[in-house]
């Protein structure tokens, strides 16, 4: 059995509604992958439901209204837009922190559950898992996930740690 397809089967379609997710996005303009589907294109992968995404800021709600055509379930939140599939557990999350912006255009192409999309480049990746580990209003169990992914990536790309803050920095060393 195949990564997607695996993926696929727990996730009761997401694999499939991820490649209608990018087909869509891709009709709309800019748009790449942030978040951890965008850390496993740069180290070991590991499982997650979410696909966190950015898309340039003029489409992103003819994108949701265009999506909600589709039978997906849209939700409004204060710093993103969240999009359902019907029947899978794929959760899709489109930021509207304007810092992500930038990132669409030093984006890279990689394979990502089968399909070719844009990814953040590295460097913007890390700079996102920073300002998520960051921040104090996410819960706790969030920013250990986000911390969990800038520990993986520096561990795979060592040049990385001059981004981190020093306690950070400092417990990566202690490894």
């Amino acid at each position: 059995m195949t990564a997607v397809e695996a993926y696929e089967l727990t996730t009761q379609g997401g694999a499939t509604d991820f490649a209608r997710l990018i087909d869509a996005c891709e009709s709309f303009g800019p748009y790449c992958l942030i978040g951890g589907l965008a850390v496993n294109c740069y180290v070991e992968p590991v499982y997650t439901l979410d696909a966190d995404i950015v898309v340039i800021a003029s489409s992103l709600l003819p994108l949701a209204e265009h999506l909600r055509k589709k039978a997906f379930k849209i939700e409004d939140h204060p710093h993103s837009i969240n999009v359902y599939p019907p029947g899978s557990e794929l959760r899709i999350q489109f930021t509207i922190d304007e810092r992500y912006q930038s990132f669409l255009a030093r984006s890279v192409q990689a394979q990502v559950l089968g399909k070719t999309v844009r990814v953040a480049c590295l460097e913007d990746v890390t700079r996102g898992k920073l300002w998520a580990y960051s921040d104090s209003q996410r819960r706790l169990s969030k920013r250990k996930k986000d911390e969990l992914d800038l520990i993986r990536l520096a561990e795979a790309h060592p040049g990385l740690k001059t981004l981190y803050p020093t306690e950070l920095r400092e417990q990566i060393d202690r490894g």
